[in-house]
């Protein structure tokens, strides 16, 4: 949905026109999964799909919400009244943001929102970043707060893990608000130092494809909190504040000192593999070797599948099935359980692929998956 029909939607409902309009994208991850909350290195880029919203401010404490996206009407909530747990419907995201940023000490009185989206929800492509970052930058807009990318991110990240009780990472909420057209994000989680890595495929010949497999996954279900809790009982028994903290050369060591504790020692195996891919892509693609990065991925998904045990059989069959269809790499990508994988090729190969995983999907009886081109997109930005 394009920004004049968000503007024609917000006019309809509020019977004026929004002080402006504004959008945020969804994102992929490159490499660096499950990284994130353990103060890691990873590589996310922006989508063309993005969270669109039309916003003006009030002045009277309410926060009135609507989205295109979501049967029914206008949801009218008062800023003062905002709580973690007070929501548990898809405008906890929005609103979420609204107390963060109060809880914080900025003036925020309240606004009229009308939002819709075209990131495709629980495919594991960060919709709900997308949605409280289009949100903070427009309210950071109007309200004058004067916040930079990186400081919406860790508001609306507080927002997602207290407000709607979500317990994730800083990354996708960075990707949405401070990606960069034709680029790749290397963020160091840690302190959120930033570097933008030039990743334009197709300007080599190569193309990055988004398989989403409609299988659906939510953060916020027990998994991936139990995934969490065991990285943070590894980082506690090797004596680290986090497992980022493990070196990759004294890994072997580390695994040994943690005696008969299998999961706990899979998940740190992971995690200090993980971040050592990233470095790894980092510097294949600063030094022009672009095409040297699918083995990595290939490494990556094996890590998430045998180690952290987040694979399903969906998203192997994509990997398996590109690779063998001439992939250069491919891996699933996001929280996990679910939702998309991505597949590195080359231009020419790309139908071949699309078509073998299209059938092989048949074959297996799995809904058909959804294939789409991911190019790197520019991150938060108001709309003209």
């Amino acid at each position: 949905m394009g920004a004049q029909q968000v503007r024609d939607g917000f006019e309809e409902l509020y019977g004026a026109a929004p002080e402006g309009v504004w959008a945020a994208p969804g994102r992929v991850n490159l490499i660096g999964e499950h990284t994130d909350y353990n103060d890691g290195f990873v590589m996310p880029f922006a989508l063309p799909h993005t969270a669109v919203a039309a916003v003006s401010r009030r002045t009277d404490g309410v926060l009135r919400l609507h989205s295109a996206d979501v049967e029914g009407g206008v949801v009218e909530l008062r800023v003062d009244e905002l709580a973690p747990g007070s929501d548990r419907s898809w405008t906890a995201y929005p609103s979420g943001v609204v107390w963060a940023l109060r809880e914080a000490g900025h003036p925020v009185t309240g606004a009229d929102i009308h939002l819709a989206s075209t990131v495709p929800s629980g495919a594991g492509l960060s919709s709900s970043a997308a949605l409280e970052v289009v949100v903070a930058l427009a309210l950071d807009d109007l309200f004058s707060l004067g916040l930079r990318g990186w400081q919406l991110a860790r508001l609306c990240q507080r927002a997602e893990n207290v407000y709607v009780g979500a317990p994730v990472g800083i990354m996708d909420q960075t990707a949405s608000a401070c990606c960069g057209t034709g680029h790749a994000l290397f963020l160091d989680t840690r302190d959120l130092s930033q570097k933008q890595i030039p990743f334009d495929l197709a300007a080599e010949g190569m193309r990055l494809l988004v398989v989403d497999t409609q299988v659906k996954h939510s953060h916020s279900e027990g998994e991936y909190g139990k995934r969490r809790a065991g990285c943070e009982k590894g980082a506690a028994l090797l004596g680290v504040d986090a497992l980022r903290d493990v070196p990759y050369a004294e890994l072997d060591a580390a695994l040994a000192r943690l005696g008969d504790e299998e999961e706990v020692r899979r998940l740190v195996r992971h995690i200090v593999t993980e971040n050592e891919r990233v470095e790894r892509v980092v510097a294949l693609l600063e030094s022009g070797e672009t095409r040297a990065i699918g083995p990595v991925l290939v490494e990556g998904h094996a890590s998430l599948r045998d180690d952290f045990r987040i694979s399903c059989p969906e998203l192997d069959l994509v990997v398996d099935t590109a690779l063998a269809n001439g992939a250069l790499g491919a891996r699933m990508t996001g929280g996990g359980f679910g939702g998309s994988a991505i597949v590195l090729a080359e231009e020419a190969d790309v139908d071949t692929i699309t078509k073998a995983v299209t059938e092989a999907f048949a074959s297996a009886g799995f809904t058909t998956p959804r294939v789409f081109e991911a190019v790197p997109s520019p991150g938060a930005h108001r709309l003209p």
